[in-house]
């Protein structure tokens, strides 16, 4: 057998065909259109998480609000805030806090505050579609 016969067949040997190619891509087509719901629903999962811990750290924040400032000096300025002010009289008791409630929350999830601080009620919170979402 001559050299250049030889270079030749193991060129073409070494390489994929169209046929194989296309069946590998479509296989990844198939994994990953099995793949995409349960990655999004992993996502919506995080995110309800990432909003029930931040209320908690609220609710949190609440009782250290009450703490630090007195039972009655708290309900006095808790009854005459509105959800926003509220959030403001928080912020320095909590330990990461965006400027306003809107961005501490995240995308579609709010919170609203109790009118009482004394009882301290927990801050309810309100999730895509406006649900009440219990935890």
């Amino acid at each position: 057998m001559s050299p250049s016969l030889t270079s030749k067949t193991s060129r073409f040997k070494a390489a994929f065909s169209m046929v194989e190619l296309l069946a590998a891509v479509a296989i990844m087509g198939i994994i990953a259109f099995m793949a995409i719901p349960s990655i999004t629903k992993m996502r919506s999962d995080a995110e309800r998480n990432l909003a029930i811990s931040r209320v908690e750290s609220l609710n949190i924040a609440m009782a250290s609000f009450v703490q630090a400032e007195g039972r009655s000096r708290a309900e006095n300025q808790w009854q005459s805030a509105s959800n926003a002010a509220k959030y403001t009289l928080l912020r320095p008791y909590l330990a990461f806090a965006e400027d306003t409630i809107g961005r501490f929350m995240p995308s579609g999830y709010s919170a609203n505050f109790g009118t009482s601080v004394v009882a301290l009620q927990k801050t309810t919170l309100i999730g895509p579609g406006n649900v009440t979402i219990r935890y």
